[in-house]
């Protein structure tokens, strides 16, 4: 039986520093910008976040699921619980980071079997190509949206 990371521990693994550490947020910026697959940019992207996720919904999930449709249903948690967030702030009901999260969901497994990879290219080539990626997908949201608004 694998012993489980602590939330310190991964954390420091993801961004190079401590909890809270001065340098924390820009270092994670820097990872997941700069990473080298979209697959990569959600390693670093909000480690605590990802922690949780990891631990809770990902590794439950692909433990009876093909890992294409863990990652999809990880993204769809992750994009209801920011929607329950948002709904409770605004008072009214939001669904609008579901959708726009399992498009990443899907950018991520289709990335991944493509093995589409751009470690090789320079920094600000990758945080353009991983900008556009999410961009892409909050684009299809919207596109989504307006058939059904």
């Amino acid at each position: 039986m694998q012993k489980a990371v602590s939330l310190a521990k991964y954390v420091k693994k993801r961004n190079g520093v401590a909890i809270g550490a001065s340098g924390s947020m820009k270092n994670m910026f820097q990872r997941a910008l700069g990473a080298g697959s979209f697959t990569q940019f959600w390693h670093y992207w909000n480690p605590i976040w990802g922690y949780y996720l990891s631990r809770n919904i990902m590794k439950p999930a692909s433990s009876f699921l093909p890992v294409w449709l863990a990652v999809l249903i990880t993204f769809a948690v992750s994009g209801g619980l920011h929607d329950i967030a948002v709904s409770v702030v605004k008072w009214q009901f939001i669904f609008f980071f579901t959708p726009w999260f399992v498009f990443m969901g899907l950018m991520v497994v289709v990335t991944k079997y493509l093995d589409l990879t751009y470690g090789g290219l320079p920094w600000g080539v990758r945080a353009v190509i991983n900008c556009a990626f999410i961009g892409v997908c909050l684009a299809a949201t919207y596109l989504l949206e307006s058939f059904y608004i």
